[in-house]
Parts: C-alpha cells; structure tokens; sequence
C-alpha cells in the first residue's frame, strides 16, 4: 500500500469537525437527562469508535463508567465486512444489572452490532442501547435498534474521526469521503 496522504486522499468532507461537535454536544445532554439518576455504561467498539466515545463521555452529565471491546468482522484494508465476527477483546467488567450503552462509530450492514447485541443481552444488562455517530442505512442487511444516532449518511466510503482504511486516517478531525482510486488501487 502506498504511504496515505491525509489531505490529497480525502474527496470531500461529509461532516465538518463543527457539525460532529454540535451533534456530540446534543447526544450527550439527551444522554444526560435520559438517564438522570442512574449511572451508564458504555462500551466502546475499539478502536473506531474511540475519538466519539471520549468525547461523548465528556459530553455526559451523569456518573459513567466505560468499558472496551474489539470485535472485527473486516481484514486488514478491506472495505466489506466479512460477516464473521471474532471478539478480540472482551468486557473487563460485569454489566450484569446494568444501564449499558453501546457506543459505536459506523453501523451500515449491521451484521457486526446485531451480534454484538446479541452477546452483551447475554450477560444480562439492565437496559442495553445504541449510539452511533454515523448511520449507513443503504447498507443494511439486519434491523438495528439506534436509540441515539449522530448523522445519517450516504453509502459512500468514509474516514476520520476514527474511520480508517489500512489503520490510517483515523486522527482527521471530521468524516471524510476516501477516493475511491485509494482503495481500488491493487
């Protein structure tokens, strides 16, 4: 893969670094008064969904905690999800009995999250939400409960704010479009 160029790669900017932090500040006062006197749990989907899980958190008024999980359904550059899901990292603490929130950069199939859901309503939450930054819903394949969603977007292939391809172009402080050239490149 040829060295990215984290200006020159970038077709277009889908979300300015404004509009993600008005939206983050909205999601999190929501957040806050929907679970004033309680204490939440969010998980956050490593490694995309870190940018929008700090600063949500931050965004937050109520007591949080956080934990982190991977999971992967994709190979190294690819840009289809394979369908497969591996946990790479699993929850370091119990949220049994638990107010959680699943914090997630990017739902588009929705293969990934589905399961996901899946396996955490296994270990018995109290309540068990969603929030994503981005939604793709041109690409869905199963039916995702969003409870607290940032922005809606096309089916076009986005980087930025945690959003890589090849591990790179995750610290642009807004969504981008990636050329497509870049990743149809052999």
């Amino acid at each position: 893969m040829r060295s990215p160029d984290l200006v020159a790669d970038v077709a277009g900017v889908l979300v300015s670094e404004e509009q993600i932090r008005a939206r983050v500040a909205e999601l999190g006062a929501q957040i806050s008064a929907d679970y004033a006197g309680r204490e939440l749990t969010l998980v956050s989907v490593l490694k995309g969904s870190l940018p929008f899980m700090a600063d949500l958190m931050r965004a937050i008024t109520i007591p949080v905690s956080i934990d982190l999980m991977e999971v992967s359904s994709y190979g190294g550059t690819a840009t289809e999800s394979s369908g497969l899901v591996r946990i790479l990292k699993d929850l370091s603490s119990s949220i049994d009995g638990r107010d959680v929130m699943i914090v997630e950069d990017i739902i588009d199939t929705g293969l990934t999250l589905n399961y996901l859901i899946r396996y955490l309503r296994g270990k018995n939450p109290r309540s068990l939400h969603i929030c994503t930054l981005l939604d793709k819903p041109a690409r869905r394949l199963v039916d995702i409960p969003i409870d607290y969603l940032g922005f809606t977007i096309p089916d076009q292939f986005v980087i930025g704010y945690g959003l890589d391809y090849g591990e790179h172009y995750r610290n642009l402080p807004f969504i981008g479009v990636l050329k497509p050239e870049v990743y149809a490149a052999p």
